[in-house]
């Protein structure tokens, strides 16, 4: 038994260090949500939604694509501690264009579930989900 329990942990742990290895590190906004969007028209996407950079948009290949985000310390303007240490699903529906200061804008509900609103730009390590 103790075995079997030691393999689990074991087969837990490496997944974990798994998805923290192909985890990138970028910055996030939020928006208020919107429609059109580059990806889908005037179809409504629901809230768990985000915007892609210029660096990740490719084409618009990056369209439909989910990436899991999370907010990490250190705060870039100045709010303490403003990460819930929550993390979020988010589906790319728009292109955050030229000027925009963000790798990913996420929807203000998607934000919110991972920092401080007040924040207003934040680290995040982002992955495919």
């Amino acid at each position: 038994m103790e075995n079997t329990l030691f393999m689990v942990f074991m087969v837990a742990m490496a997944a974990t260090l798994a998805s923290l290895s192909t985890a990138d590190n970028g910055i996030a906004t939020f928006y208020e949500k919107y429609t059109p969007s580059a990806c889908y028209g005037g179809q409504d996407k629901g809230v768990w939604i985000a915007a892609a950079s210029n660096q990740l948009w490719n084409g618009g290949a990056v369209c439909g694509k989910r990436f899991r985000v999370k907010c990490v310390e250190p705060s870039r303007n100045g709010v303490p501690h403003p990460c819930t240490g929550k993390d979020v699903v988010v589906t790319i529906t728009d292109r955050c264009g030229d000027g925009c200061p963000s790798t990913l804008d996420l929807s203000k509900e998607a934000f919110a579930t991972i920092a401080n609103p007040v924040a207003g730009i934040i680290n995040i390590e982002y992955y495919p989900a």
